[in-house]
């Protein structure tokens, strides 16, 4: 897992699945809500921040939380784990029903 561009037992590589995040987003418009795995939002934030691809097993995306990327012209702003409506911060769990 050390090499970016290995892609193990057929499987896809770090890299390619970066780059396939990153193609798939840039097809949507406007503001748009995407509900993803953790490993396609690390793959986003390490294209929008230019990251090297190494640093994809770095990015911890709690789980419940929301990921923002605003900007424009190519520059990104990011907001990590923001805890979604509803969910009790720092938990991981919804609330109980009343």
């Amino acid at each position: 897992m050390a090499d970016p561009a290995s892609a193990p037992h057929g499987g896809e590589s770090v890299r390619d699945f970066c780059d396939r995040i990153v193609e798939s987003a840039e097809r949507l418009a406007g503001r748009t809500v995407v509900v993803v795995d953790p490993e396609a939002v690390r793959a986003a934030v390490v294209r929008a921040l230019g990251a090297p691809e190494s640093a994809f097993w770095r990015i911890d995306v709690p789980p419940l939380t929301s990921t923002e990327f605003s900007g424009r012209s190519g520059r990104w702003n990011l907001r990590i784990g923001q805890p979604l409506g509803g969910a009790q911060s720092g938990t991981g769990r919804l609330p109980e029903p009343s």
